[in-house]
């Protein structure tokens, strides 16, 4: 199978507002005392805002801007394009909120005049389309996933693969990677991890939001979780790599990994906090990345997602605005966040980024928030 993108099929700008998103209604968002300059039901906040960049946390932006429009009146409009397309965006000052999944150095986001701060903790995980294979079935370790992406294992009965699944039948089929065609925070968490498990990943791929793929001429490239997801669910015997999220909504048989303890995990959102019980406030940017994490219980391809918004803001009720959104999902958005198996952030690190929107100022310099 050569290597393909995904056609018009695989719609990646959605609206997310009340009237668009996923379908049904949102999950109900926790009712909290709103604090601050967090907007309210009886504050309607009237403008429209754009943002573009990761479609990792799409499930649950889709969630919170619905529940918001409906509480605050505001209507937020995001398109999935990927992370890098996300920086690219709020760089190029045509959205009011660029995201990604890979996080900016402090180097940079000086350089760029950016803040950046994380919304919610997720998890990337493996994902495969082999008969009888049940979710969370499959055992893989980080180098027999790397060996597979770099073509030295090509069937599913593979020895290595077999030693680690006892009992578990696997065809003598030729496996089918699938991987993204986009500039991809997904990809730069997934590389990453490979590049910190194989030595002969770091030093023939590397990591980044976009890669050379070894299996490029036999695999398939999506855009979006949603292209990988859909080709994997296409594609007999293939296997890639997608949040959590879809992986769940779309009844996707996710791998169990082994950590940096040794121990074989599910993902979950325990696994997920397992991996991000670190210290938030010694990072200057929130630039942590959250891959291979040593305790016993992580997740080994965790990662937080991000917003990053301009230093100096050119339309300041604009700015207010969009953190206005950010307050408000986390004062009112745990719960949809934990029923989309992300993990919310802890109330000590939303109090830092809240602080850290302190610098974002207007023209005067004075903080819009």
């Amino acid at each position: 199978m050569n290597i393909r993108t995904l056609s018009a099929l695989i719609i990646t700008t959605f609206s997310l507002a009340a009237c668009g998103g996923s379908d049904g209604k949102p999950p109900q968002a926790a009712q909290q005392q709103n604090t601050g300059n967090a907007a309210t039901a009886n504050e309607k906040v009237g403008l429209d805002l754009t943002g573009a960049g990761a479609s990792f946390p799409q499930p649950i932006y889709v969630q919170w801007a619905q529940a918001y429009q409906a509480a605050a009146g505001g209507r937020v409009n995001y398109q999935s394009i990927g992370s890098s397309g996300g920086v690219k965006q709020i760089g190029a000052k045509t959205v009011d909120f660029g995201a990604s999944d890979a996080p900016l150095s402090a180097e940079e986001l000086e350089k760029q005049g950016l803040v950046q701060f994380p919304t919610v903790i997720g998890g990337v995980v493996p994902v495969v389309n082999v008969e009888g294979i049940q979710p969370g079935q499959l055992k893989l370790t980080g180098e027999v996933l790397a060996e597979i992406y770099l073509g030295t294992i090509k069937k599913w009965n593979d020895p290595k693969i077999t030693a680690l699944n006892a009992g578990v039948t696997l065809p003598d089929a030729p496996i089918s990677t699938v991987f993204r065609s986009d500039g991809s925070g997904t990809s730069f968490i997934f590389t990453t991890y490979l590049s910190q498990v194989s030595s002969a990943w770091k030093d023939k791929v590397g990591a980044a939001n976009t890669v050379k793929w070894p299996t490029a001429n036999s695999g398939a490239a999506g855009k979006g979780n949603e292209g990988v997801s859909t080709y994997v669910k296409r594609v007999k015997n293939s296997i890639g790599y997608v949040e959590y999220a879809y992986a769940k909504q779309n009844s996707m048989a996710h791998v169990q990994m082994q950590n940096q303890a040794g121990q074989f995990v599910q993902p979950s959102q325990e696994s997920f906090a397992a991996a991000a019980d670190v210290d938030w406030s010694k990072v200057p940017g929130f630039s942590l990345v959250l891959t291979n994490q040593p305790s016993e219980k992580a997740w080994p391809l965790a990662a937080a997602t991000f917003i990053l918004m301009h230093k100096k803001a050119d339309d300041a009720a604009k700015a207010k605005a969009a953190l206005s959104f950010f307050d408000w999902a986390y004062q009112n958005g745990d719960d949809a966040a934990a029923k989309l198996d992300y993990v919310p952030l802890p109330a000590k690190v939303k109090d830092l980024v809240r602080n850290e929107w302190k610098t974002i100022t207007d023209a005067n310099g004075a903080p819009v928030f």
